[in-house]
C-alpha cells in the first residue's frame, strides 16, 4: 500500500482535527524539549501499521524520528518493544493516541488473519476480504488483512461486477445479465456470480461468468458440485476461459478447514475485520534518552 497519497493525509489530517480540535489544552504544562519513549505491545500478536505511525507523528513534527524494531507483518510476543520514538515532547503526547488506535486496530486485524490462515497451511486454499469494513477506513484495514497474509477481495463496487442475490431478482435473469455485463464494462474487468443455489451455480458457469462465489451452502454438497463446476467451465468452446474460479463465503470461520478440503479456490471471510479485537499497546517515556 503506498502511504504517500492524498487520501491518506486527508484522513490523518481528520484524525488530528478530530481529537486536538482547537488545541491540546494540556500541553501547557509541558516544557517544550525532545524527549523519548517505546511503543511496547501488552500481549502477542502481528504487527500492521508502521508507515501509518510514521505519518501520523511526522505530520506533527518534522523532528520526530521513529527507530521500528520490527517489520510489518511480523509476529511479536507480550512485552515486545516496537518501536522508538523521539522528538518534541507536544507532537508525541499530541499523536500519541491517534497512532496507538490505529495500529492496535490493524494489528487486531493482522493477528486475526493470521490465525486463520494457519487452518488453511497446506490446502492451496487463500483466505480473502469482503466489503465489510469500516468506512473511511477500508483501504487500511484491507491492508492489514494483507499484513496478516491474506489477499484482497474487491476495494470497490468498481472493482468487479458481482451479481449477488437482490441484483438475480432485480435484474433479467443470470445470463441476460452477464450479456449486457459483457457489452458494457471494460474487457479487464472479471464478472463474478454470488449463488445460492447449485442451479445458479450451474447457470453462471455455462454463461461465462469468471468466478462464481458459493454462498453459504453445505459443504456435503460441495464435493459433488465443485469438481461439475469445473466440468462444466471446461467444455464450454463458448467461454472467454476454461478455467473459472470457485469462492464459498457465508461460513463459520470454525469450519474453515472443513471448507477447504472441498476443492475451493477462495474462502472469503469478514470475520478478520468484523469479528477482530483490538491488541494492546502503550507508549512510555524513557528517561535515559530525554534531552
Amino acid at each position: 500500500m503506498h502511504f504517500e497519497t492524498p487520501s491518506i493525509n486527508q484522513l490523518i489530517d481528520l484524525w488530528l482535527h478530530e481529537d486536538i480540535g482547537k488545541g491540546d489544552l494540556t500541553s501547557i504544562a509541558i516544557n517544550e524539549k525532545i524527549v523519548s519513549a517505546n511503543v511496547i505491545a501488552k500481549q502477542k500478536g502481528v504487527f500492521c501499521g508502521g508507515p501509518l505511525i510514521r505519518k501520523i507523528f511526522q505530520r506533527l513534527s518534522e523532528l520526530v524520528q521513529i527507530n521500528f524494531l520490527i517489520d510489518e507483518g511480523e509476529h511479536f510476543e507480550s512485552g515486545k518493544v516496537l518501536l522508538e520514538i523521539n522528538g518534541p515532547a507536544t507532537a508525541l503526547l499530541a499523536g500519541e493516541r491517534i497512532a496507538l488506535n490505529l495500529a492496535m486496530h490493524l494489528s487486531g486485524i493482522a493477528t486475526a488473519t493470521a490465525k486463520l490462515l494457519l487452518e488453511l497451511e497446506g490446502t492451496g486454499v487463500s483466505l480473502v476480504d469482503t466489503r465489510k469494513t469500516t468506512p473511511g477506513l477500508r483501504l487500511l484495514e484491507k491492508y492489514a488483512v494483507r499484513c496478516g497474509g491474506g489477499i484482497n477481495h474487491r476495494m470497490g463496487l468498481d472493482d468487479a461486477a458481482m451479481l449477488k442475490e437482490n441484483h438475480i431478482a432485480w435484474g433479467n435473469g443470470i445470463g441476460e445479465s452477464i450479456k449486457v455485463l459483457r457489452k458494457s464494462i471494460p474487457w479487464t474487468s472479471k464478472i463474478i456470480v454470488e449463488a445460492e443455489t447449485a442451479e445458479q451455480a450451474e447457470q453462471a458457469v455455462t454463461e461465462g461468468a469468471d468466478g462464481v462465489l458459493l454462498d453459504e451452502m453445505p459443504k456435503e454438497m460441495l464435493g459433488t458440485l465443485i469438481p461439475k463446476l469445473r466440468g462444466l467451465a471446461a467444455g464450454n468452446p463458448n467461454r472467454k476461459s476454461r478455467q473459472i474460479f470457485i469462492e464459498i463465503s457465508g461460513i463459520n470461520p470454525s469450519q474453515i478447514k472443513d471448507y477447504a478440503a472441498t476443492g475451493v479456490d477462495l474462502i472469503s471471510s469478514s470475520a478478520p475485520i468484523t469479528q477482530s479485537t483490538w491488541l494492546d499497546f502503550s507508549m512510555r517515556f524513557n528517561n535515559e534518552k530525554t534531552n
